[in-house]
């Protein structure tokens, strides 16, 4: 069984660019690089792993790369690339030479402007990805998926997947609105998602598995289980759980599911969409 993370990020720690590591996640204000998720991979089974973006430049591709040469483990990268530009086509071609760069991501969550997505520009970008086969990685805060109907039907063909389940308010137990615009997206059949980043939107210090109960049974009943993918989204996750920790959550949850559903979730269907 091929067991796959899709979701996890390395980086040389850089308090200024990284600012978005703040003191509360003290933990991972440090280098987070390949040698240290190796073993962590190994200890849990996977054999292998998708290295998303978290810096949105492309000399962060060029740091997965060099990262992905040296450590066959790396299976694929998602990068970033300015999607608004008036030159993102010749970009994408410059970027598909590259064997283990197999999608893109835009920080959403971030952007002051909430339906960015939809603006001109960046729907350009999004319509130029399936010319080159590239994935879009959907990062978004709970408040964005009302946009999201419009944007990803717009581009039937085009391989989507939601980052860490779209953030839902896990810390205080709000789960209603989050619930409907997720069973809306996920009517789309070309839209996946990413069963990642749940712990870092509980209640770091105080979090019980059965508190994810509940948006597990929501995205596991939307999105069935060909659409579904574990990640870790480690080292991020260090602030609330150790890797084990995090993984015995969805562990538990998916042991009463078929062995076919479980390889899927923990493999195959990343495998299939990420094409690894």
């Amino acid at each position: 069984m091929k067991r796959i993370d899709s979701h996890q990020h390395f980086w040389k720690f850089d308090p200024v660019r990284d600012s978005w590591i703040n003191d509360e996640m003290k933990i991972i204000q440090r280098d987070f690089l390949p040698e240290d998720l190796q073993p962590i991979l190994d200890q849990n089974g996977f054999d292998g792993c998708v290295a998303v973006q978290s810096d949105q430049s492309e000399a962060e591709n060029h740091f997965h790369f060099q990262n992905a040469e040296k450590s066959d483990f790396i299976k694929g990268i998602v990068g970033w690339v300015d999607l608004q530009s008036k030159t993102v086509e010749e970009r994408l071609e410059y970027y598909s030479q590259y064997k283990k760069i197999k999608g893109f991501r835009h920080v959403l969550q971030g952007e002051s402007q909430r339906d960015l997505m939809l603006q001109p520009a960046f729907m350009n970008g999004i319509l130029l990805l399936r010319k080159y086969n590239f994935t879009y990685d959907i990062l978004i805060f709970k408040d964005q998926l009302q946009y999201l109907p419009k944007m990803v039907s717009s581009f039937p063909d085009q391989r989507f997947v939601i980052d860490h389940i779209a953030k839902p308010d896990i810390k205080n137990g709000e789960i209603d609105q989050w619930k409907k615009d997720i069973q809306k997206i996920a009517r789309f059949e070309n839209v996946h998602c990413k069963i990642s980043g749940m712990v870092t939107e509980a209640d770091w210090k105080n979090w019980k598995k059965e508190d994810f109960k509940p948006y597990l049974d929501a995205v596991v009943e939307a999105f069935g289980t060909d659409r579904i993918m574990f990640g870790s989204d480690w080292p991020v996750c260090l602030v609330a759980a150790s890797y084990k920790e995090m993984l015995d959550i969805v562990e538990d949850y998916f042991s009463s599911f078929s062995e076919e559903e479980q390889e899927k979730f923990f493999g195959w269907n990343a495998i299939r969409f990420y094409n690894l």
